[in-house]
C-alpha cells in the first residue's frame, strides 16, 4: 500500500515553508487533484482538466479562540508549493462525495460565503478511500472541536466512517510548529477522530451485557395460546403478591412518609443555607471583580509609567549637553590640534538644534517649557560659537596673508622669475575647510564677513605676485632696438623697410608665459574659493588644462560629504550671483598687470598684438562661465584691449598709406605697395588660433585704403593715369603672389587688382591704338552708328563721308606706312613706363587689340563695300609678327 500524504513529513515541511509567515499551524496536508464540471457532463477542457493540487488544514491560534482554515496549495514551475486559495472552516456548510465517481475518492466541500453559488464548486479527488476518509474526518473533528457544529453530510455512511476510524487509529500524525529547531509529533488517536454519530451509538459494553442478559432468559415459545395462558397467570400471581405486599408494608410506608418529611425539612434548611452562601458568593465576586478592575488600573498605570520614564529619559539626554562639547562650544580654542573636536562639538549641535524642531520632536514635547529654555539655550551656545569662529577665521586669513606678504621667497626676484605657489596656504585652509561647512549650517550670515575677508587679503597676494612677476618678466625679455618700430608703411624708401624685421617673438612668448602662469592660478583660486567657502554652485569645470600645478592640484576639501542634501538646484543661481561678487573681490585689480604686459609688448612691436590676440582667445575658449567667471571676463577685457591696441596700429598704418596722396605727382609704384606685401609677411608668421578674423579685417582695411589712394593718387595726372594704375597694381599683384595662394582674403583682393589693372591696360592701349589709327577707326564707328540706327547697309555708301572714295582715302591715310604707325605705337607704349619687365605683356595685349578691333573693320568694310579692296587682317599680323 502506498505511503499516505498524511504521513508525508517532506510534503508537511513543504507547505510550512510555503505559508511561512502567517502563524498558521499545519495540522494535516494531503495531495489531491482539482476538477471542475461534473462527471459524464460535457464541460470545457480547460476547466475539466485535473491539476495537483495539496489541501493542508490549518490553525491558528488567538488570545480567546482558535481560528481553522482550509489552504490550497499549487506547484510553481519550479515545483515548489506556493498559496492558491484559503477558506474558512466557519463557512463550511457541507461534505459532500461525488457518486458518480465509481471508487468514492471524489468530493465536493461547500462554502456559504462563496459570490457565486450557481457555479458548481471545485471537486477534489484523493489516491484511496483512506486518504479521503482521513481528511473529511479531520475538518469534521475541526469543525466540532474548534467551531462548535458539524456541517452537513451527504453521500457518507457515518457508520461505515466511525468503524474505519476504530481501525485506523493511528493512521494521521500532526506536527507542531517547530520550537528551538526540534519537531514535536503526537499522534491523532481514536477519539480525537470519532464524530458525534458514533457516540450516539451504543457502546460495546452495554451490547455485551445485552446479549448476556437475553441468552439467560430462555423463551419457551411452543404455541402460542398456551403461551398466552402462561402470561395471564404470571400476571394474576404478581397483582396478588403485590396486593398483599402492600398491605404488610402500612408500617413501613410511613416510616418512609416520616424519612421524607424529615428530608423535605432538610432539603428547606439546605435551600435556605444555599441561598445565603449565594449571597456571600455574589458579594464575593463583586469584590473580585473590583479588585480585578483595580488591580488592572495599576498595572496599567505600571506600564504607562515605565513608558513615561523611558520617553522622559530619552528627552532628559536629548536635552543634556555633554561636557566635552560644552567646553568647546563656549570656549575659544581654534587651533589646528583642536579642530577634530570642534568639529565633533558642530555635528553635536547641529543635531541638536534639528532634534528640537518640530518636524524631528513631537509637537507636545516641543510646547514643553523646558523644551523651550534649552532650545534658546542651544541658539545662545550657537551664536557665541559661529562668533567666535567667525572672529578667529578673519584673523587667521589676515595674519597667514601677511607672512606670506612679508616673505620674498614667495615672489619674482631679480633675475629670477618665481612661479606662485599656494600649497601652504591651500593646507592651511583645508584644516578649517569642514569647520566652514558647518558653520554655514549654523548660520548662512556668518559666511558672508567671512568670504569678505578671505578675499580681501587674497587680493593682496594675488595682486603682489602678479606684479612682481610682470615686472621680472619684462626686464628678463630680450627686446630689439628700435627706435620707431611702429613706423610700416611710410612713403620713403631705404633702410627703414628693414626696420622691423627683428625678431620680437620673445615678447609674444612673455604675454604667453605670463597667461600660462596665472590663467590657471586664477581659476584654481576660484575653483578653490568656490568649494572652500561653502558656495552650492554646479560642479566646476577642470580649468587645470593649460597645466598649472596639476600635480598638487588637489581642490578636493573632503567637505563635500557634509549633509549632501543641502544641494539644492534652485539655490544655485544665488549662490552663482553671490560667488561673482566674491570672485570680484578675490581678483579685482590683478588686470592691471596684464595690460602693462600688452602695453609693453605694443609698443615693442604692434604686431605682436596677433599672437597675443590668438593667445586669449585660446584661455578664453576653455573657461566656462562657472566660478571661473571673473577670468572670462578678464580674458574677455584683455582680448578687447589688444584688438584696441591693434586697431590703433591699423589706423596708424591707414594713415601712412593715406599720406601719400598729398604728393603732387606720384610716378612708378608707390612704396607702400611692396612694404605692405612684407608686413602680410609678418602678420601671417604671427598668426596663431582665433587671431585670422583680426588679422583678416586689417587686411581689408589696409588694401581697401591703398586702393582708394592709388586711384586718388591716378587722378592727379589723368595724363598718366593709366600707367600709374598699371604699375601699382601689377607690382600688387606680383608682390602678394605667395600669399594670395594660402589666405582667402587676400586672394579676393588679388583678384580685384588684377581686374583693375586689366581695365587700366585696356584704356591705355585703346587710347595709344586710337592715337596712331584714329582716322580709320572713326571711320569703322561712324558706320556701326548707322547700322545702331537701322540703316541699310546698301545706303551707307550714299551717307556724307562714307561713300568708296572717302574709304580709300581713309585707307590711303592709315595704312600707308602702317609699319611706322605701329613703331610709334611701341615707342609711346614704352615711353611713359618706368616698369621694363611689364612691356611685353603689354606690347602682346597692344598688338591682339589692334587686330580685333582691325578686324571688325574689314568685316564691316566688306558688308559694307564688297566690291572694294582692304587688306586682309593676316597681313598686318604678319607684318606685326616680324616687326
Amino acid at each position: 500500500m502506498a505511503k499516505s500524504s498524511a504521513d508525508d513529513a517532506e510534503l508537511r515541511r513543504a507547505c510550512e515553508a510555503a505559508i511561512e509567515g502567517t502563524k498558521h499551524r499545519v495540522v494535516l496536508s494531503m495531495r489531491t487533484v482539482k476538477t471542475h464540471g461534473t462527471w459524464g457532463k460535457s464541460a470545457k477542457l480547460g476547466r475539466q482538466m485535473a491539476k495537483p493540487r495539496v489541501l493542508a488544514l490549518c490553525t491558528k491560534a488567538k488570545v480567546q479562540r482558535t481560528k481553522a482554515f482550509l489552504r490550497v496549495l499549487k506547484y510553481s514551475n519550479g515545483g515548489v508549493l506556493e498559496p492558491a486559495k484559503i477558506y474558512k472552516l466557519k463557512h463550511l456548510s457541507k461534505m459532500e462525495v461525488v457518486t458518480n465517481d465509481p471508487s468514492g475518492c471524489t468530493f465536493t466541500l461547500g462554502f456559504d460565503n462563496l459570490r457565486s453559488q450557481s457555479v458548481a464548486p471545485p471537486q477534489w479527488t484523493t489516491r484511496n478511500i483512506d486518504d479521503r476518509n482521513r481528511l473529511l474526518l479531520c475538518i469534521l473533528n475541526i469543525c466540532k472541536d474548534v467551531l462548535g457544529r458539524l456541517p452537513k453530510v451527504v453521500g457518507i455512511d457515518v457508520v461505515e466512517m466511525a468503524l474505519w476510524a476504530k481501525e485506523n487509529t493511528p493512521a494521521v500524525s500532526t506536527q507542531s510548529n517547530q520550537q528551538g529547531g526540534a519537531s514535536v509529533e503526537s499522534a491523532v488517536t481514536e477519539t480525537e477522530l470519532k464524530v458525534n454519530v458514533e457516540k450516539e451509538l451504543v457502546s460495546q459494553a452495554e451490547e455485551e451485557d445485552m446479549e448476556a442478559l437475553l441468552g439467560t432468559y430462555i423463551m419457551g415459545i411452543g404455541e402460542a395460546e398456551a403461551f398466552s395462558e402462561r402470561l395471564k397467570r404470571e400476571l394474576q400471581a404478581l397483582e396478588a403478591a403485590n396486593v398483599h405486599a402492600i398491605l404488610e408494608s402500612e408500617p413501613l410506608i410511613d416510616e418512609v412518609l416520616q424519612g421524607l418529611e424529615a428530608a423535605t425539612n432538610c432539603v428547606e434548611d439546605m435551600d435556605e443555607w444555599l441561598g445565603m452562601f449565594n449571597v456571600k458568593l455574589r458579594h464575593m465576586r463583586e469584590d473580585i471583580e473590583s479588585i480585578e478592575t483595580r488591580n488592572n488600573k495599576l498595572e496599567m498605570q505600571s506600564v504607562n509609567n515605565r513608558t513615561l520614564i523611558e520617553e522622559l529619559d530619552k528627552l532628559l539626554e536629548q536635552l543634556s549637553i555633554p561636557s566635552e562639547y560644552s567646553a568647546c562650544l563656549t570656549g575659544d580654542s581654534f587651533d589646528e590640534s583642536q579642530m577634530l573636536q570642534n568639529i565633533e562639538a558642530c555635528e553635536w549641535l547641529t543635531t541638536a538644534m534639528r532634534g528640537l524642531e518640530v518636524p524631528n520632536i513631537d509637537p507636545t514635547y516641543a510646547k514643553m517649557r523646558a523644551v523651550k529654555e534649552k532650545r534658546g539655550e542651544i541658539q545662545i551656545i550657537k551664536s557665541t560659537f559661529v562668533g567666535r569662529a567667525s572672529e578667529y577665521l578673519r584673523s587667521y586669513f589676515a595674519s597667514f596673508v601677511d607672512f606670506m606678504l612679508n616673505d620674498k621667497n614667495y615672489f619674482s626676484q631679480r633675475g629670477q622669475l618665481k612661479r606662485p605657489d599656494h600649497a601652504d596656504l591651500r593646507y592651511k585652509c583645508r584644516t578649517y575647510a569642514r569647520l566652514l561647512k558647518h558653520l554655514k549650517i549654523l548660520d548662512k550670515n556668518c559666511l558672508g564677513p567671512l568670504r569678505k575677508a578671505y578675499c580681501s587679503s587674497l587680493n593682496l597676494l594675488l595682486r603682489k605676485e602678479a606684479r612682481e612677476f610682470a615686472n621680472e618678466l619684462r626686464a628678463s625679455t630680450k627686446t630689439p632696438n628700435s627706435k620707431n618700430p611702429t613706423v610700416w608703411l611710410e612713403g620713403f624708401t631705404g633702410s627703414s623697410q628693414n626696420v622691423n624685421s627683428a625678431d620680437t617673438s620673445s615678447v609674444s612668448d612673455a604675454y604667453a608665459k605670463m597667461l600660462t602662469i596665472f590663467i590657471p592660478l586664477l581659476v584654481d583660486e576660484s575653483s578653490f574659493l568656490a568649494h572652500f567657502m561653502c558656495f552650492e554652485v554646479p560642479s566646476l569645470v577642470d580649468g587645470n588644462k593649460t597645466g598649472y600645478n596639476d600635480e598638487d592640484n588637489d581642490d578636493d576639501l573632503g567637505i563635500m560629504d557634509i549633509d549632501e542634501n543641502d544641494n539644492k538646484s534652485g539655490k544655485n543661481s544665488v549662490d552663482l550671483a553671490i560667488l561673482n561678487e566674491s570672485l570680484q573681490d578675490l581678483l579685482d585689480g590683478i588686470q592691471e598687470d596684464f595690460y602693462a604686459i600688452v602695453d609693453w609688448a605694443y609698443k615693442i612691436d604692434p604686431l605682436c598684438c596677433i599672437s597675443m590676440h590668438g593667445t586669449t582667445e585660446r584661455y578664453l575658449s576653455s573657461q566656462k562661465a562657472d566660478a571661473a567667471g571673473f577670468v572670462r571676463i578678464l580674458l574677455g577685457d584683455l582680448e578687447s584691449r589688444i584688438s584696441i591696441q591693434f586697431s590703433r596700429f591699423v589706423d596708424e598704418a591707414s594713415h601712412q598709406i593715406e599720406k601719400n596722396e598729398r604728393n603732387v605727382r606720384q610716378t612708378g609704384v608707390l612704396p607702400y605697395i611692396p612694404r605692405f606685401a612684407s608686413l602680410a609677411t609678418r602678420m601671417e608668421q604671427y598668426i596663431s588660433g582665433q587671431s585670422r578674423d583680426l588679422v583678416d579685417q586689417a587686411y581689408t582695411k589696409f588694401v581697401s585704403i591703398m586702393f582708394v589712394t592709388l586711384e586718388k593718387n591716378a587722378q592727379t595726372d589723368p595724363k598718366y593715369a593709366d600707367i600709374f594704375l598699371i604699375e601699382n597694381y601689377a607690382a600688387f599683384q606680383n608682390s602678394l603672389y605667395d600669399l594670395a595662394n594660402v589666405v582667402p582674403t587676400l586672394a579676393k583682393f588679388y583678384h580685384q587688382a588684377s581686374e583693375a589693372y586689366e581695365q587700366a591696360c585696356t584704356r591705355h592701349i585703346s587710347m595709344i591704338i586710337y592715337y596712331q589709327f584714329e582716322r580709320l577707326f572713326q571711320f569703322a564707328r561712324r558706320i556701326e552708328d548707322l547700322i545702331l540706327n537701322n540703316v541699310a547697309p546698301e545706303e551707307i555708301p550714299f551717307q556724307v563721308g562714307l561713300s568708296k572714295v572717302d574709304l580709300r582715302k581713309t585707307l590711303k591715310s592709315s595704312l600707308s606706312g602702317v609699319d611706322k604707325s605701329i613703331a610709334a605705337m611701341y615707342k609711346k607704349l614704352q615711353k611713359n613706363l618706368t616698369s621694363e619687365e611689364l612691356l611685353p605683356s603689354l606690347w602682346d595685349k597692344c598688338k591682339k587689340d589692334f587686330l580685333d578691333k582691325y578686324e571688325t573693320f574689314v568685316q564691316l568694310a566688306a558688308k559694307i563695300y564688297p566690291a572694294e579692296s582692304v587688306p586682309s587682317v593676316a597681313e598686318l599680323r604678319d607684318l606685326l609678327a616680324s616687326m
